[in-house]
């Protein structure tokens, strides 16, 4: 795969593969739930991005700690733990149902104690896990694709975050809705949440919303919108911000979604795709900072002046 290119992503190209994986996801982020100790607006349930696939970083149980990995270059779920034991199985075609049996068979085998509630959140016409003989794609070249587009992302979002000196999160996964966010806060309380997800208790989409956001992601689209997008949303909104100028050009509001959208065609096809999703993050986060009346002033900061105190400078 060429390091400087941005892959392509057609969603009907993958999408049996994008099903499967994305409840592989939601059995591992939900034995990470229920291992971690809670963080504010669900931080500790998410994936991060990692040089071969997505983890879930080190996550606490009764002899140290452990982590389980997909691997998307070499094709395996990897568990390590802290006493040096480590299992493994192969991401290929399968079951969720055969995944689930496979994955809690190994963590039994390495000590590791947890029971998840099986019920895969945020998705309609959901299947138990343990029932789920429906979904069994995995086509490893495509898989490896949309992870490349994860590590792209990734580093622009990494970059976008550099720029902001109050709360805000880490570039995360959320298996929830399988996509890769970061969110800004404004340092005030926002007004209760009556929003619903399925399989989602209110009180947790509550406390996600409980301080005003500006939010941007990159999800992969689904049946209803067969498309990548990047999206950019604020909490609470006043409507001048569906009105905002945004850049680039092709990037537009949508009124059903109740945010912007930027496809990621556009971006993946311009001759300087970092750039062009950054005017989309800064801007759509203008769009929230300027009609929610944020504090910018105490909110962002210019690294340029670090970099030169410590005699560094960015190389890409």
């Amino acid at each position: 795969m060429n390091s400087n290119n941005w892959p392509v992503l057609k969603f009907d190209n993958w999408k049996d593969t994008l099903a499967t994986v994305h409840l592989w996801t939601q059995i591992v982020g939900k034995i990470r739930l229920r291992k971690m100790p809670w963080l504010n607006h669900s931080w500790h349930v998410t994936l991060y991005v990692t040089p071969s696939g997505l983890s879930t970083g080190s996550v606490p149980y009764q002899y140290g700690i452990f982590q389980i990995d997909f691997d998307f270059i070499q094709h395996q779920l990897i568990i390590t733990t802290s006493t040096g034991k480590k299992e493994s199985q192969a991401l290929q075609p399968g079951t969720v149902a055969s995944f689930y049996k496979s994955l809690f068979e190994k963590l039994a085998a390495l000590e590791i104690d947890v029971n998840i509630i099986t019920t895969p959140c945020e998705l309609t016409n959901a299947v138990d896990f343990e029932h789920d003989e429906i979904h069994k794609s995995y086509d490893a070249q495509r898989m490896q694709q949309y992870w490349y587009a994860l590590v792209k992302v990734h580093n622009v979002f990494t970059r976008f975050r550099s720029r902001f000196i109050g709360k805000c999160s880490p570039v995360h996964f959320f298996w929830g809705a399988f996509d890769l966010a970061v969110t800004r806060f404004s340092g005030r309380d926002a007004p209760k949440h009556q929003g619903t997800a399925p399989n989602m208790p209110a009180v947790v989409m509550q406390e996600a919303y409980s301080k005003e956001v500006s939010s941007c992601g990159f999800w992969p689209g689904n049946e209803q919108y067969p498309h990548a997008v990047f999206y950019a949303y604020c909490y609470p909104a006043t409507p001048a911000f569906s009105e905002y100028k945004v850049q680039p050009e092709s990037a537009f509001y949508s009124q059903e979604m109740g945010e912007f959208l930027l496809p990621y065609e556009a971006v993946q096809q311009s001759d300087n795709p970092e750039e062009v999703l950054l005017s989309f993050l800064q801007s759509t986060y203008e769009a929230a900072a300027n009609t929610g009346n944020w504090d910018r002033k105490a909110l962002e900061c210019d690294l340029s002046k670090f970099e030169l105190a410590y005699g560094c400078h960015r190389n890409d």
